[in-house]
């Protein structure tokens, strides 16, 4: 019995396994912004199979809904006869098959908006964020398989950091690329166009650089600073890097978005003439997106990978993910030589002051900030800032904490670089998966040889304020509170149309007693009209407990508001090098500058 049951099972495997999986990608009238899309399915022996898009993109914590760009799907048997398609869910088809062994799937996808994370095809140029274009075959996302791009007649480039395949089709001018599973083929975009494209090596990684859009760029200059930041990242890992190739694809556009990243490419959008005054920005972008290749591509909380595609996939650690990476982006622009001491100290203080001084750090704890990005994070309102915090800053700070945490428990001769280093050898390299929460925890705690709970129950459950006066301070610095009360109105204004709106209102604030609301029209301040800078200088001059009637107008109707002006405290910082622990605080920074 066992061994029939073994032979029927490797039967199925053999059925399962043989199935093939072959997407062509045509652009035939890129004005009308879709793209074309065929999915080859052959050798299975279902009588129906199931095909799905994505609902979000990896990276980007929100469902987008990208079924919303997918116009009729059609289906057909290897003799051209058109099969049954029905929807089943948002996101899904069903094809009756029948007797067929092979199924030609076939679709439209509007893509006209251009962001790291959604596609997009004019006469310029196409980009694919392949979760919003190529569907998946259910229960099969671990078949290989191949996408030939057949490129518009004026396009003659095609960057993506998948391998070509070692068989090519013939015909129509297109390239056949080929990935071992669906997860990869998410992971790798394609730029098609005209795109400048340049290379450089670091280490045993060969880095390809494809840029679309005109800007003020130099190639020669970005050929060293790019390879700079890239070798003072690979050093964080003791040179270990998983890539023998890898992609930066880059858009010059009006309203730079921020970056994407994947496991051996990154999407960076920027503002076209970033290069100049901002280049160090571009340079931070860089060092955030490329860290990403260990930090959430390998260094992962479990439930970010392999993905589940069809919903959300919530993690409280994004704190780790997103705000380790963004302290590193500023941290490793200093060892690389871009910013001083003195400009990196301002850096940091900025963002502690930002995390501190906002209202929402004692409302929200950044556990709860990670796991809610789906519905606050990418959702914010005009009462975020009073009820949330980015995982981001928060979590960037709480990476200088440790990072000091480390330093001071070694005497300056380890760090966070050696924590991230654990992580990636126990978690990725020798279990191949990512951690739970109790694991991250666990791992900082045998790290450190001490109990973490005060750590996690304060500040990353909690929204109590570290004491970073004296854990910074055994790295050689001072941390000073500088917050003062101050006479506080506590509405944001701006002039829209001539107009002086309301666009936030602090909780808690003058303004907020009174009644003000935001998207009211503030017209007249004790009877003496007024605009956005009239409101703030007039409002600003009055004392403690001194009152001000406001005319506002809230949906075409007129009220009288009065304000009691009352005392607001902002937490506040100031941090200076005190020249002690000279050894520890330059094996933090690790710089000559």
């Amino acid at each position: 019995m066992k061994s029939v049951l073994l032979l029927l099972s490797l039967g199925l495997a053999g059925i399962i396994n043989a199935q093939k999986i072959h997407y062509a990608l045509r652009m035939t009238k890129p004005q009308n912004h879709y793209f074309e899309v065929e999915m080859e399915i052959s050798e299975f022996k279902a009588g129906d199979l199931t095909v799905k898009i994505p609902v979000w993109a990896p990276g980007s914590y929100l469902v987008r809904e990208f079924s919303k760009n997918v116009n009729l799907v059609r289906a057909f048997d290897e003799k051209g006869a058109e099969l049954k398609v029905g929807k089943t869910s948002k996101n899904a088809w069903k094809i009756v098959t029948g007797k067929s062994k092979k199924v030609r799937v076939q679709y439209e996808v509007y893509a006209f908006e251009l962001s790291v994370r959604t596609s997009f095809l004019d006469l310029t140029h196409g980009f694919v964020s392949n979760s919003g274009v190529f569907c998946y075959l259910d229960g099969h996302k671990d078949k290989a398989g191949e996408v030939t791009v057949y490129p518009y007649k004026d396009f003659k480039v095609i960057t993506t950091p998948l391998e070509k395949s070692s068989e090519q089709k013939s015909g129509e001018g297109g390239q056949t690329f080929q990935f071992p599973n669906y997860d990869v083929l998410v992971d790798s975009p394609f730029e098609i166009g005209n795109q400048e494209v340049f290379d450089f090596t670091v280490g045993e990684t060969k880095h390809k650089v494809a840029i679309y859009g005109a800007g003020n760029y130099d190639i020669d200059e970005l050929k060293v600073d790019m390879a700079r930041i890239v070798k003072s990242e690979n050093e964080v890992f003791a040179g270990k890097n998983p890539n023998k190739n890898y992609t930066f694809i880059i858009h010059n556009v009006v309203n730079g978005q921020g970056g994407l990243e994947h496991a051996n490419s990154c999407v960076l959008s920027v503002n076209r003439w970033t290069y100049g005054g901002a280049y160090k920005d571009f340079l931070s972008l860089v060092a955030h997106e490329y860290f990403h290749l260990w930090n959430v591509k390998r260094i992962r909380p479990i439930q970010l990978g392999p993905f589940n595609y069809d919903e959300e996939n919530y993690t409280s650690l994004l704190w780790v993910m997103e705000g380790f990476t963004s302290y590193y982006d500023e941290l490793l622009l200093v060892r690389a030589g871009y910013y001083t001491k003195e400009e990196y100290l301002r850096k940091l203080l900025g963002t502690l002051n930002y995390v501190e001084g906002s209202v929402g750090s004692r409302v929200q704890p950044v556990a709860h900030s990670s796991y809610d990005a789906w519905i606050k994070g990418y959702r914010p309102n005009e009462n975020s800032a009073n009820t949330t915090m980015t995982y981001y800053s928060r979590g960037a700070i709480l990476g200088a904490y440790l990072d000091a945490m480390i330093i001071d428990k070694f005497n300056g001769t380890k760090s966070l670089d050696h924590f991230m280093h654990y992580l990636y050898e126990e978690f990725y390299i020798k279990k191949n998966r990512g951690f739970t929460e109790i694991e991250f925890q666990e791992s900082l705690e045998k790290f450190l040889g001490q109990d973490m709970d005060f750590f996690f129950d304060k500040y990353v459950n909690g929204t109590e304020i570290p004491n970073y006066k004296e854990v910074f301070g055994k790295i050689g610095l001072d941390v000073t509170y500088a917050g003062k009360p101050v006479t506080s109105f506590g509405a944001s204004l701006s002039q829209e149309g001539g107009n002086c709106m309301v666009k936030a209102i602090r909780a808690g604030s003058a303004a907020e007693t009174a009644g003000l609301s935001v998207g009211d029209e503030i017209i007249a301040a004790d009877n003496m009209r007024v605009d956005n800078s009239g409101v703030e200088s007039y409002v600003g001059s009055l004392g403690e407990g001194e009152k001000c009637t406001l005319l506002v107008s809230r949906d075409d109707v007129l009220l009288e508001l009065t304000v009691e002006m009352t005392l607001y405290e902002r937490p506040s910082f100031k941090i200076e090098p005190n020249g002690t622990s000279k050894n520890k605080f330059d094996y933090w920074l690790r710089t000559t500058n």
